[in-house]
């Protein structure tokens, strides 16, 4: 159950670009514009704590980065 540590990582933090999706509905977990902190991160994916409170995976596509 290692995803349970990942709510008290803070890695860095990003900015919601769009939630066009082709295959998933994430408008309902993403607001565009909203900033998230980022949990943790492989190559393809992005952990953010989303709308739901809970932390779920999305694609990179979906954010950019906040200076």
């Amino acid at each position: 159950m290692l995803h349970e540590t990942w709510n008290d990582n803070n890695l860095r933090t990003v900015k919601v670009k769009h939630t066009d999706a082709k295959k998933y509905k994430v408008s309902d977990m993403l607001t565009p514009g909203e900033t998230y902190t980022v949990v943790n991160e492989t190559e393809e994916y992005i952990f953010v704590k989303d709308n739901s409170g809970k932390v779920g995976g999305y694609y990179k596509t979906y954010f950019e980065e906040v200076e």
